[in-house]
């Protein structure tokens, strides 16, 4: 690494370089992102977007006095190299690494923790209008995607922050081109606006034709302004209450520093909210990314010179390809379903469906809420809406999963991928509490497949019920279990018993049934695949508790609220009165790593399985036996 890149150890090392320093700088910076990223695996595409705004940010205002507040967060690698994280990179979502996303515990230059999307114009404000308050003069300054700006929390922030007195910047990183696509009436409008071949052109065509008379190319250059804005999205955001700027080259430091500079003027000399409109490239200056930002989003370890290969042996099927899947193969027999999703098309599983059921396929942007009341409105229609949503994203609808869908009783079946821990994403994109917010909700049922075989079976149950039904199922592969061709869907609300035993039972929830079938061969126990959250299996568990001395339950969500919660509400009012161990996630919010490694550690592995049943029931089970520790 040359000796530029070296020498930041902070943005006040990177503010005492000549601007002549910052191209040469930039370079470095993105080579060692890519090298970087190519070593641990994480987000390209977007932290190559924003590398030459990342170093202006950090050259014109004085952080980590003045706050930057990056949405969603997952192009922040730039910004973390040049605030003393260089040396960490390495250890990039990785257990006892830095995270993939800014945290508030991890630098004082992370100003809010994100990694949900829509969120930087509503944190950025409060910390301006507190800096206000505290009487000093700190800029707050939010960087917020195209793609982020479809989501209805955006706007509730630009309506607010139009009529607050505060020294606040917002940044529209302007890249067309958020996870999946970005869509929608605004997203057309900017994209009309960067496309702009005829505006440009004309414009050109008026510079030759007038060169010879300089008065009427200068009255040609005011009537350009003014023409402007019909053309730009000035009036948009101005009506909201902000001075606008742009639209502007977001890879061109000459133009990004002066430019910034002058807000940074605007700013303190307190000339209301200011809007920069910049355009940046994902995956800017690397080929292979600028030629596919949907595939180099978030890659796995690869090679630079070479990019992203096919493995040599083919992967297991995914959950989430079983998902998509079953819904071309659902959708061809039944012309009811409807397919939606906010803004996951590939991370769902959804490319081929929209493929082949283009009328039937809904892309809602960013806009969790709206996705659940527009399924809602929908099913009242007579359709069957499925809607396809990571669990933790799930919790931005729920006050519309409640009252849209669950209240009318409406037939919408969710999709909800990444149920339980996802690794390397960490805390704020594990689902870890749908099974205990879902399962209060009246007339909502919830079912947990063990395997991908099982999850094919549950979506086709799912969908034939007349309610709002659930599925959950993990990140990644199972254990390969031969998914069936047909749409045969399994009893609703019925479990199997996989395994006869003695005096212990367990009652394992979704795909940690696996791992306790393998702890009870070593202990002798019944296990029970539950399948269903709601509706519990009361007959199966009834035998099991009649026949049994004592019970587990194991889950891969949060035991406060979860499915062993329900077993013990269940096990009172049938009034059983016999010990249940419940295992599941712990009460606080687990950090980024290896998936496996983090179930070991929360002892939902074979291992911990057997450990604590043995420390609780050990008189019930098998003899004492050494523990076989893995990995």
């Amino acid at each position: 690494m040359s000796s530029l890149l070296t020498s930041i150890h902070s943005p006040a090392d990177l503010r005492r370089l000549s601007r002549a320093q910052l191209h040469p700088l930039a370079d470095e910076l993105r080579a060692f992102v890519l090298d970087s990223v190519s070593r641990t695996g994480g987000h390209l595409s977007s932290n190559l977007g924003t590398v030459e705004l990342t170093v202006a940010l950090h050259y014109v205002f004085n952080t980590p006095e003045d706050r930057l507040v990056w949405d969603v967060g997952h192009q922040t690698y730039p910004h973390k190299i040049l605030t003393g994280r260089r040396e960490g990179m390495g250890s990039l979502r990785q257990f006892g690494g830095i995270s993939g996303f800014p945290r508030r515990n991890e630098s004082e230059y992370d100003t809010f923790g994100t990694a949900h999307s829509s969120t930087s114009i509503s944190a950025a404000l409060g910390m301006a209008l507190a800096a206000k308050i505290q009487g000093n003069g700190r800029r707050s300054v939010a960087i917020i995607g195209d793609g982020a700006m479809t989501a209805g929390m955006a706007f509730e922030a630009l309506n607010n922050a139009g009529i607050a007195d505060g020294r606040l910047l917002v940044v529209l990183n302007d890249n067309d081109m958020s996870i999946s696509p970005p869509v929608g009436a605004l997203n057309r409008y900017l994209a009309q606006l960067m496309s702009g071949q005829f505006y440009s052109a004309a414009k050109n065509v008026g510079k030759q034709v007038l060169k010879g008379a300089p008065p009427l190319f200068e009255l040609a250059k005011r009537l350009e302004e003014h023409a402007k804005g019909m053309v730009v999205p000035a009036t948009l955001f101005e009506k909201f209450g902000f001075n606008y700027i742009g639209p502007i080259d977001g890879h061109d430091l000459d133009s990004l520093i002066p430019t910034l500079e002058n807000i940074r003027h605007l700013l303190d000399t307190d000339s209301g909210p200011q809007f920069l409109h910049v355009v940046t490239k994902k995956g800017q200056g690397y080929k292979l990314a600028e030629a596919d930002p949907v595939a180099y989003h978030g890659p796995g370890k690869f090679d630079p010179a070479v990019g992203l290969t096919k493995p040599a042996t083919p992967a297991k099927t995914t959950f989430t390809q079983v998902f998509g899947q079953w819904l071309c193969d659902m959708a061809a027999a039944d012309d009811r379903l409807v397919g939606i999703t906010p803004a996951m098309r590939e991370g769902s599983g959804m490319v081929a469906f929209e493929r082949q059921f283009p009328a039937r396929y809904f892309d809602v942007g960013i806009a969790e809420q709206h996705a659940v009341t527009f399924a809602a409105g929908m099913a009242c229609e007579g359709l069957k809406p499925v809607v396809a949503i990571y669990s933790t994203f799930l919790q931005r609808a729920y006050d519309q999963l409640i009252h849209d869908v669950a209240l009318q009783n409406l037939p919408v079946v969710f999709a909800l991928d990444r149920a339980g821990l996802v690794g390397a994403d960490g805390a704020t994109h594990a689902g870890a509490y749908d099974i205990a917010f879902l399962r209060c909700i009246p007339n909502m049922s919830v079912a947990c497949p063990s395997d991908e075989a099982e999850c094919r079976q549950l979506l086709s149950t799912a969908f034939a019920q007349n309610h709002p039904v659930a599925v959950r199922y993990p990140r990644g592969a199972g254990v390969g279990a031969a998914v069936p061709a047909g749409l045969e869907g399994l009893p609703f609300g019925k479990a199997q018993v996989r395994r006869r035993g003695s005096e212990v039972a367990i009652l394992a929830f979704g795909s940690l049934l696996h791992p306790a079938l393998q702890a009870a061969e070593r202990l002798n126990t019944t296990v029970a695949d539950m399948r269903w959250v709601k509706p519990l299996d009361l007959d199966v568990l009834r035998e099991l508790a009649q026949s049994h001395s004592a019970l587990v339950t194991v889950e891969e969500g949060c035991t406060m609220g979860g499915a062993g919660s329900a077993v013990l509400e269940a096990l009172q009012a049938e009034g059983f009165n016999l010990p249940v161990l419940v295992l599941g996630l712990s009460d606080t919010f687990i950090e980024h790593g290896d998936h496996a490694k983090l179930l070991a550690n929360e002892g939902l592995d074979a291992v911990g399985i057997e450990a604590s049943i043995r420390a609780r029931f050990g008189s019930l089970v098998r003899g004492p036996v050494p523990l076989k520790v893995v990995g």
